[in-house]
């Protein structure tokens, strides 16, 4: 691929990422950082790492300290207000916590991905047009809670909630899913059945994901590229089949011990 059509091809470019914050904590570190149209990058590291401030800072709601970040070709650390809030309706997020109303219905939670194109009093009010409703109701019916959609948000399950917040990412028809440790609050067995929604998100709609994992075996599953950061630096990118026990001990170091099976 010739060095203009890379450009056209991608998604997300970071030069010299920093972000120190008030306290004096430096999360990230002369971070640089190319992703393409259609990857599902994962970002791994320990806690502390920076995973979630790059991933924040990527969208701009963390500010960062110095360096640049580029969305689909358009320097975000320049942009302000609408253009802003314009560039920020492509970047669909998904967050460990889910992140819902729990008072509001299913249907209202995801038609909140609609925020960013609905006026302004109608949306304060939870009134969307029908186009939308229908939207929503067949994006609940994508992620499996079709007939859910009247339900009281924390009446659901944990694996529940985050479809719905899949499913609200869906009514937002972004092009890049940001998603923090999506299935960290989960119990193991529930992991695989939403990451399996944010892979149909990259595979079938076309969406690029840039997603925080800590598990080696949905890491290895759902990963076509990988990156681990130590004390906000990139220490590790490479191809996720060759994650290895060596590359491991490299990212979390001597002592950690490799997950079973874990070659190297």
């Amino acid at each position: 691929m010739n060095g203009a059509a890379a450009a056209r091809d991608e998604v997300v470019r970071i030069e010299g990422l920093g972000k120190v914050f008030p306290n004096g904590v430096r999360a990230l570190d002369a971070v640089d950082l190319s992703v393409r149209r259609g990857e599902f990058l994962v970002v791994i590291g320990l806690s502390g790492s920076g995973k979630s401030t790059l991933l924040r800072c990527i969208n701009r709601l963390i500010d960062p300290s110095e360096g640049r970040i580029w969305l689909f070709g358009e320097e975000m650390t320049a942009l302000q207000g609408a253009e802003l809030r314009a560039m920020r309706t492509r970047v669909g997020m998904i967050f460990q916590q889910f992140n819902l109303v729990k008072r509001h219905s299913v249907l209202a939670n995801v038609l909140s991905g609609a925020l960013g194109r609905a006026s302004l009093l109608p949306s304060l009010l939870l009134r969307f047009p029908e186009a939308d409703r229908q939207v929503a109701l067949a994006a609940l019916e994508r992620v499996g809670l079709g007939g859910r959609d009247a339900s009281r948000a924390d009446a659901l399950s944990g694996g529940q909630q985050q479809r719905v917040a899949i499913a609200r990412a869906l009514l937002q028809e972004p092009e890049l899913i940001l998603a923090d440790e999506p299935v960290a609050s989960l119990d193991p067995a529930l992991r695989h059945s939403v990451m399996r929604h944010i892979e149909a998100l990259n595979r079938e709609e076309g969406m690029t994901v840039i997603c925080t994992l800590h598990d080696v075996d949905l890491i290895r599953r759902y990963a076509t590229r990988l990156v681990a950061l130590r004390d906000g630096k990139v220490v590790h990118e490479g191809d996720p089949e060759k994650f290895d026990g060596e590359t491991f001990k490299a990212i979390y170091g001597e002592e950690a011990e490799p997950t079973p099976g874990l070659v190297g």
